[in-house]
């Protein structure tokens, strides 16, 4: 009998990135430590099972003077996705399945600019499971918090018939660069943008979200029509695209039933089994080269370390569908 030719397996490289810069509450920093520690306390060995890599941080800059209040730290955002850009783009040039835990949400631009520049010629798909759109840019933002505006500097789309701040030349510079991260110009078209459970936004992504047609599959939709058929339909959505990043910030889980363990809490969300389900099912497509988990913050938590005993219930077995598929 012909043996089966082997299948060149993946290896799932950990990056952690210990950035907070970009929220407007610290603690996200610590979220990682918190996983490994819910980890150890379940007598669970995942960190050691992994190579890992640290992404340098420029946390320190949260003691600068903040000079502009529509992009806060935004110098020093930049350059921390730059830098996650490159151990990003170097792990898959290396053939590596790069499973990124970072501390707030600006990090998904570095992490999206990696797979691009890894992937020059290639469409990639986002599944973003998240409470918030994440498309506001400098000049719609309401806080200036770069941890809301990662994914109109993915698409390159200021959302300018909506602006609301007169941002300064040095500023517009900067975000200029932000867009042009890894290499220039859009990672992602909105066509291959879907949401899984946003529920707080502001009028401006709701008519950005409008004007570009990004599905949503709000929680209600998901338990009325089904788990399986809005997935089935996302990954049909997504099909003429070569490669998906799946980004998990758990505040997208409800945080009333989980945890008020995250920079902004957000009520009737999904339970963890049901982002399990989903994150699994896109796994197992075979067509995910890059997975996220963000905004665990355990200086929030009111409830110990049950965040990130959340996160680490999802990321364990989220992990062994990677192994199995990759």
């Amino acid at each position: 009998m012909q043996s089966k030719p082997k299948i060149n397996m993946k290896t799932i490289k950990i990056i952690k990135n210990r950035s907070d810069i970009g929220a407007g509450t610290r603690g996200s920093d610590m979220g990682i430590d918190a996983i490994e520690i819910a980890a150890i306390n379940k007598k669970n060995d995942y960190f050691n099972n992994f190579k890992y890599e640290d992404v340098p941080t420029a946390n320190a800059s949260i003691y600068d003077k903040v000079n502009n209040s529509f992009a806060k730290r935004i110098d020093s955002v930049l350059q921390q996705c730059e830098r996650l850009n490159e151990h990003v783009h170097n792990n898959i040039d290396e053939g590596n399945f790069p499973l990124v835990i970072s501390g707030d949400h600006s990090s998904a631009l570095g992490t999206i600019s990696g797979i691009k520049a890894a992937n020059p010629s290639k469409r990639i798909g986002v599944i973003w499971i998240d409470a918030h759109a994440d498309l506001h840019s400098p000049y719609t933002s309401p806080s200036g918090n770069i941890h809301g505006m990662p994914l109109a500097a993915a698409i390159a789309d200021d959302n300018l018939d909506y602006q609301i701040n007169k941002v300064s030349e040095h500023t517009g510079n900067l975000w200029k660069q932000m867009k042009n991260i890894g290499c220039e110009g859009q990672k992602l078209s909105p066509d291959d943008l879907v949401y899984f459970g946003v529920r707080d936004t502001e009028e401006p992504e709701d008519k950005q979200i409008e004007k570009l047609n990004i599905k949503n599959y709000v929680v209600s939709e998901v338990r009325y029509r089904g788990l399986e058929v809005c997935v089935a339909e996302a990954i049909e959505k997504l099909n003429a695209c070569d490669t998906i990043y799946i980004s998990f910030d758990v505040d997208s889980m409800d945080c009333d039933m989980i945890s008020y363990g995250t920079g902004t809490p957000v009520s009737k969300g999904f339970d963890q089994y049901e982002v399990i389900a989903i994150i699994n099912a896109f796994l197992e497509t075979k067509k995910v080269s890059c997975l996220e988990l963000v905004e665990v913050n355990p200086l929030l938590d009111t409830k110990g370390n049950k965040m990130a005993e959340t996160a680490f219930e999802v990321l364990d077995e989220v992990t062994k569908t990677i192994k199995a598929n990759y």
